[in-house]
């Protein structure tokens, strides 16, 4: 057994705590959200402040937080938790990063540790749902240290690894080429759905005809069912689409690389966030439709 703490329990740590608890790891979790712990204790999870942390000789430490600042906060910050880890442990940071933020980092915790603490630049994609079944698909890169030490993390969180280098950089690489299609797909099926019904189709029928046409993707398959529904809790919000696809602009100007169907995805997200929809699910994008086109949309049912 593999002494485990996740930091971050919402509706992807949360999950992905459970599924290291599933596979038989000592797992405790570290959040300051109230709600976030209880949630997490209710399904028989364990919850510590930060202080412990150095009590408990955690080998893998799991960073699910939403931010680059959040992950460096947490790992060097006032009461930064990567002093308070047991010799040659491992720290997985899971959040969408930029790719120099996450080498950077890297460097700061690998450079002249004489704990050999590894840092594994490990990225996931699947949603909450596959977070707490322990099937997501993380992008990783590290070395073959980092690697080793995470094995056993990896295998209950995710279904699948691809290992895409031996240098933090790359996962993270990865991760904002899949954000930038999973931007720009939502965008697009929520334009696409509130059209339908600008030309009197019926919604549900709409979704069950493209979710069997060439026009299909996995995000209209998967996000559609919230406007149906009339559901826009946050599955996954608009503010992560916001400060994802605003990396993939930063980044594709850095590189000298034009984005403009993620620029256009981007204008399409903040101006749910500027409507007050920031924290709303991503498919609020069909409301900022439907309000400049005067559409009604399914309503939730009570």
């Amino acid at each position: 057994m593999t002494r485990m703490a996740v930091v971050g329990l919402g509706s992807m740590g949360g999950g992905m705590a459970r599924a290291l608890r599933m596979a038989g790891h000592d797992v405790v979790g570290i959040d300051p959200s109230e709600a976030a712990r209880a949630a997490f204790e209710a399904d028989g999870g364990t919850c510590i402040a930060p202080g412990e942390l150095s009590s408990r000789s955690i080998d893998v430490l799991v960073i699910a937080v939403v931010t680059a600042a959040q992950t460096r906060s947490v790992l060097t910050g006032a009461d930064g938790l990567a002093d308070a880890l047991a010799d040659g442990a491992v720290i997985l940071s899971c959040s969408t990063m930029p790719p120099d933020e996450t080498r950077a980092l890297a460097d700061t915790i690998e450079a002249g540790d004489a704990r050999d603490i590894a840092f594994l630049d490990c990225p996931m994609s699947g949603g909450p749902a596959k977070a707490a079944s322990g099937t997501l698909t993380f992008m990783a890169s590290g070395s073959a240290a980092a690697f080793k030490r995470a094995q056993s993390a990896l295998e209950a969180m995710g279904e699948k690894t691809y290992r895409l280098g031996d240098a933090p950089g790359a996962g993270s690489s990865m991760k904002l080429v899949n954000q930038l299609l999973a931007g720009v797909h939502i965008a697009a099926a929520c334009e696409a759905m509130t059209l339908a019904v600008r030309m009197g189709l019926e919604p549900r029928q709409v979704y069950e005809v493209i979710t069997n046409a060439a026009g299909n993707s996995w995000m209209f398959e998967n996000r559609m069912p919230h406007v149906l529904e009339g559901d826009y809790s946050p599955k996954s919000a608009v503010n992560i689409f916001t400060k994802d696809l605003g990396i993939v602009s930063d980044t594709g100007r850095a590189q000298e690389f034009p984005t403009p169907m993620a620029g256009q995805a981007l204008q399409l997200f903040t101006m749910a966030a500027a409507a007050g929809m920031g924290g709303d699910d991503d498919t609020s994008v069909a409301r900022v439709y439907a309000m400049l086109a005067g559409l009604e949309l399914p309503a939730r049912e009570s």
